[in-house]
Order: structure tokens, then sequence, then C-alpha cells
């Protein structure tokens, strides 16, 4: 009896030891993943992205393709709203399409490398890699980071959480969350395909627009100009709404909301038709920002977007870009004066 106990112990003994050599340390895996960013060539992904603002929360079907070095396409699709949108990257620049609208933005940016994107994978490592001070931990399955991220004017996501297959260090789970550590941004990945090819015009604008078009339904037409104005719910101390404004355009209208105080800034909204659709790209100073349901520009003193067949401005001389961007994320929701 005492030798098969101890004969039980050895093989428990060898058991552990040899969990403990499969055991990556923090240092190994971030070793491995800059090797794998050196080697990262081209890859598919499919994820699902889940927004949380307030109480309701959006989905988005994405779908990223990358090649090296600077070549990008994420498409994002609300299927709830028959909504999409695309961020494009080839050697013209930096667009973001509206297929439903006919519509493209073009942007002087060095998107994606100057802030953090939870659904890119190569920005993922960045985070993992720069933030020498990141949490570490494993389970069976998944090598899990905790990070700072990089977002140049949203102090709301300054954490996120990185949940890494351990199988080939690819991404299965990326949560972005505020300073409490609630999940407001969460991508779960579905289907990665690394060394993967493309075609010529895969990342061509105009093809990527065409294909895009096909089965859309028309564009509303012009005499549907209806428009339900929205009030943001993002309040600044001592600022206060002063003044509503409508002026009749050729297609419709324009809603001028005045707002003043300590910080004063002022928010436009027009219906988008068809006659005032360019076919062409509208090239945008600023930079790209991620509005939550939607692509937004945001430069030193305006921010811009589309929502819903809206087109939505907000312009200032004292609000920060952060202000801009909160401003501009609170018009989102249904909000009434």
């Amino acid at each position: 009896m005492r030798k098969k106990i101890l004969l039980l112990i050895t093989g428990l003994m060898v058991v552990f030891i040899l969990a403990a050599c499969g055991s990556k340390s923090q240092g190994d895996v971030v070793k491995e993943l800059k090797s794998k960013q050196e080697d990262l060539t081209s890859y598919k992904v499919n994820a699902k992205m889940t927004l949380k603002m307030g109480s309701d929360s959006q989905s988005y079907n994405v779908e990223i393709w990358h090649k090296d070095p600077t070549f990008y396409r994420v498409n994002l699709k609300n299927a709830e709203k028959d909504q999409s949108q695309m961020i494009l990257r080839n050697n013209q620049g930096v667009f973001v399409l509206t297929p439903a609208l006919n519509k493209s933005f073009r942007f002087q940016s060095d998107w994606p490398q100057n802030s953090s994107q939870a659904y890119l994978y190569e920005s993922l490592i960045k985070d993992i890699v720069m933030d020498k001070d990141a949490k570490f931990s494993t389970t069976k399955d998944y090598y899990i980071f905790e990070t700072k991220t990089r977002y140049q004017n949203n102090n709301m996501l300054p954490f996120q959480e990185i949940k890494l297959n351990k199988s080939d260090l690819s991404p299965a789970v990326v949560k972005v969350m505020d300073p409490d550590r609630n999940a407001l941004v969460t991508v779960e990945f579905s289907k990665i395909k690394f060394k993967a090819s493309f075609k010529k015009d895969d990342f061509d604008m105009k093809k990527n627009m065409t294909r895009a078009q096909v089965g859309l339904p028309a564009m509303a037409d012009a005499k549907d100009n209806a428009f339900t104005v929205k009030y943001p719910t993002f309040e600044l101390k001592g600022t206060k709404l002063i003044g509503e404004k409508e002026v009749k355009i050729e297609d419709g209208k324009r809603v001028i909301l005045t707002y003043d105080g300590k910080k004063s800034y002022t928010l436009i909204q027009e219906k988008v038709t068809a006659k005032t659709v360019l076919a062409t790209p509208t090239y945008l100073e600023g930079d790209i920002v991620d509005l939550g349901v939607t692509i937004g520009a945001v430069s030193d003193h305006s921010i811009s977007w589309s929502d819903g067949g809206v087109d939505y401005m907000i312009a200032s001389n004292n609000l920060s870009k952060e202000e801009l961007i909160e401003i501009a994320e609170s018009v989102q929701g249904d909000s009434v004066k």
C-alpha cells in the first residue's frame, strides 16, 4: 500500500512539473507576439463587436482584411439597422465609405497606427508590447493581458482586456473598459485566417463602393427629407442651449442648435438626399474617430459624422477634441430636449 501511495505521489509530481514546464511566462508570450508581428504578412478576420451605450447596446458584424504593410479594409455592418460602413486604406489614403448613401470621405491620416484598434491584431500586439505594466494571467485555453489603451482623445476608455488563444496566439476576445473596468466595447473573434491571399483590386475604393452597393435599396426620394432633431445628452457645466434655428435648403432643411456659456459650440443637422450626395470622395481635415454607431472625423475645432441618412457637425473654438467626441457620442441616442 505504501509503495502504491509513493508511486501515486510521484506521478502527481511529474504531472505538476510537466504542467509547470508547459506554461509560458508573460515575457515568453510577449517575445512570441513580437516574432508573430514581424512575420505577419496578411490576414482575414471575422468578429462581432458589441457597443454598450447607457442601458442599450448595439452589435456589428466586422470583417477585417489586412495586407502588409499598410493596406486595410474594415467592413462594419449593423444587421438590425441595415447599415454598413467601411474603413479602407490603400496607396491613395484612408477612406470611410457609406455605401447606402454613395458617400465617401478621404483622410490624410496615419490610421490605424495612431491609436488602439480593438479589432486589429497588430494593434493589440503593439498595446501589449508597449505597456510594461500590463497584467498577465492564464487559463486552460487562453493567455490574458490587461493593458492601457492608446486612444488619443478618449479618457473614458483607458483599459482593455485582451484574451489570446494559447494554440496560436490569435485574438479570442477583447474588452475595452472604462475607468471602473466596465466593458463598453467587446470584440469576439470567430474566424481568423493568416497568410490570406487577395485580388489586385480588393483594396480599391471604387470597386469596394460598387460591390457594397449591390442589393442595397435605392436612396430615398428627395421629398422624403423629414428627420427627428437630436440633442446631446452630455452636459458641459455652465453651457446650455440658447437657440434652435431651422433653415430651408434646396432639398429639405438644416437645423442649427447653438449652445453658449463657459464653453460654446454649434450643432448642425441636415438630411442627406440624393442630390446632395457626391460620387467622388470628399477630403476631410482631421482624423478618424469611432463614435460607436458610426465613424466620424474629428479635428481641432470640429467633428462631423453621418447616421441614419442625416449629416451632423459640431463646431467650436473652445472645446477639446475629447469634449467634441463625448458630445457627439451622446447625440446618438433618441434624445430630446
